[in-house]
């Protein structure tokens, strides 16, 4: 039970007690306890769970819900967020047409691949040389417009069975339903470049052509880096929106 008198004796890192609660159910999330789009207990009820006031485990519900871990729902409570397309569009997916109607692209995958990981993958994971990834190529179109070249490595450990098994468009739902890993956030760099000659082809243009590379590093529920992705973008029709708060 957490201490609920905000007037305790603090140890160094002490943290308010919402962020405590906060850190708590987050744990509870990683453990499989709550699986998404169930719901959870009510304010009342994690409360006397967890022995402090409702007004507490409110404010860490909503941090989680700004954080798009949980969803409030009026009327019906708090359930626990699926990585359904409309979230991945909003919070995942920046790349915008320029009509300014968001659409979730299609996919077609290019190959599926195991090997050792590679100093990059190393570095973006959190892995030794010695861990096999899983590697995905797959070209994302609009209206068959190929749009967006993306290579994708994982831990095998993480995700075993994933290079034998279909893979659809929606990933990141994939990983919270069969393997229980839950993406929460995402760090990503953006940089201008020119095509490589195979890339240039799989993307329907000429060698060199300027595009967007994307390089995202996708993190756990407990911060853990699961995911890189690497994304050549065409954005001669799409622009990159992000919105700042």
């Amino acid at each position: 039970m957490i201490s609920a008198d905000p007037h305790a004796s603090q140890p160094i890192g002490f943290r308010p007690l919402y962020l405590q609660v906060k850190a708590t159910l987050l744990r509870r999330l990683v453990d499989g306890v709550w699986l998404p789009g169930t719901a959870l207990p009510s304010e009342g009820q994690l409360a006397a769970e967890i022995g402090v006031s409702q007004g507490t485990v409110r404010k860490a519900l909503d941090e989680l819900a700004a954080e798009n871990i949980v969803v409030r729902r009026q009327g019906r409570g708090t359930f626990v967020a699926e990585h359904d397309e409309r979230r991945i569009l909003f919070q995942f997916f920046k790349l915008v047409p320029d009509d300014g109607e968001r659409r979730f692209p299609e996919s077609a995958v290019l190959d599926v691949a195991i090997g050792e990981a590679d100093e990059a993958e190393c570095t973006a994971l959190g892995i030794d040389r010695t861990v096999r990834v899983v590697r995905i190529r797959r070209l994302r179109s609009f209206q068959a417009k190929p749009l967006v070249l993306e290579t994708l490595s994982l831990p095998q450990h993480l995700f075993p069975g994933l290079e034998t098994a279909p893979v659809p468009n929606n990933l990141y739902s994939l990983y919270a339903r069969r393997y229980g890993v839950t993406i929460a956030h995402a760090r990503e760099k953006l940089k201008a470049v020119a095509l490589l000659p195979d890339d240039a082809t799989l993307l329907g243009v000429a060698p060199g052509s300027p595009a967007l590379k994307i390089n995202r590093v996708a993190l756990s529920l407990d911060g853990s880096p699961v995911e890189l992705r690497v994304s050549l973008c065409l954005t001669e029709e799409v622009h990159y929106l992000s919105d700042l708060r």
